[in-house]
C-alpha cells in the first residue's frame, strides 16, 4: 500500500510503501486528527516507524490496493 502525507510548511511529501491494509490506515489517519494533539504513527514493508504530529498534516493519499501479478504482459 502506498501512503502520500502532505506536510504543512514543507515543499516535499512523505512517502511510505506500507504492508498494512488501506481501512487500518486510515483509521490511524482519521484518530490522530480526531484527537487534540495526536500523532500519526505508521510503518512501512521495511518495519521503518514514522510519526507525524496530526497538527502537522496537510493531506494524507491511500494508493490502492493491488495484488502482484506474475508473469509476463503482452
Amino acid at each position: 500500500m502506498d501512503v502520500r502525507i502532505g506536510i504543512r510548511e514543507s515543499a516535499r511529501e512523505l512517502n511510505i510503501e506500507s504492508d498494512q491494509s488501506a481501512a487500518v490506515i486510515e483509521e490511524a489517519v482519521a484518530a490522530a486528527v480526531a484527537s487534540n494533539g495526536g500523532v500519526l504513527r505508521l510503518t512501512d514493508s521495511k518495519g521503518r516507524t514514522y510519526l507525524v504530529p496530526s497538527a502537522s498534516i496537510s493531506f494524507v493519499e491511500i494508493g490502492v490496493e493491488e495484488t502482484r501479478r506474475v508473469g509476463f504482459v503482452a
